[in-house]
């Protein structure tokens, strides 16, 4: 069994990131991507507009009928800041035999140095770049999956904000949350 770890704020899910992660099960050969909502990531100044309820209301909508997609709240309920090596060790406890592959964004390769504990997050995960076509030309050795999306959540949150629409930037039932909860209701930089 090979296990994609995706990790990410998901504020919102969007079609960008669902795209890619389809294609890394392809790419790499994953059997299942496991969706990861952080609590409060360590390398952001600020904690995400949604709420984490509302964040996993809009993952779970957005991957429901897809089995090889699931999505896991640990980081959730775990006091923040979300670290990546916690949650490997959690989803080791559970499934022990797995071969684990964390999918990363491009735009964080070059701070992965900085991850906390990330030797020995090295050790028992391979990295798999996830690459929207936006970034310079990398300057690591790990296995890239790339696609040409240009999708951003703060455009998203921007356009939900200024009343914009976000058809086909979102499934519909994650537009439909993001209406129904008046979420996003500010612009953002």
């Amino acid at each position: 069994m090979k296990i994609g770890i995706y990790g990410g704020t998901f504020d919102p899910i969007h079609h960008g990131h669902l795209i890619l992660a389809r294609q890394a099960c392809e790419q790499v050969g994953l059997d299942q991507v496991v969706f990861v909502p952080a609590a409060l990531s360590p390398f952001k100044k600020q904690s995400a507009q949604a709420s984490g309820k509302a964040r996993l209301s809009m993952l779970r909508a957005a991957i429901e009928g897809q089995n090889d997609f699931i999505v896991d709240d640990c980081e959730l309920k775990r006091p923040p800041p979300s670290y990546s090596i916690d949650t490997v060790l959690q989803i080791r406890e559970r499934e022990p035999n797995p071969e684990l592959v964390w999918l990363i964004g491009s735009d964080n390769v070059s701070g992965l140095d900085k991850w906390h504990r990330i030797d020995a997050l090295k050790q028992l995960v391979q990295f798999v770049v996830l690459d929207r076509g936006c970034s310079e030309k990398a300057t690591h050795n790990y296995p890239v999956v790339r696609r040409n999306i240009d999708i951003s959540a703060t455009d998203i949150r921007n356009r939900v904000a200024s009343g914009q629409s976000i058809r086909y930037l979102v499934p519909q039932a994650v537009e439909e949350i993001i209406r129904r909860e008046k979420l996003y209701p500010e612009s953002v930089t």
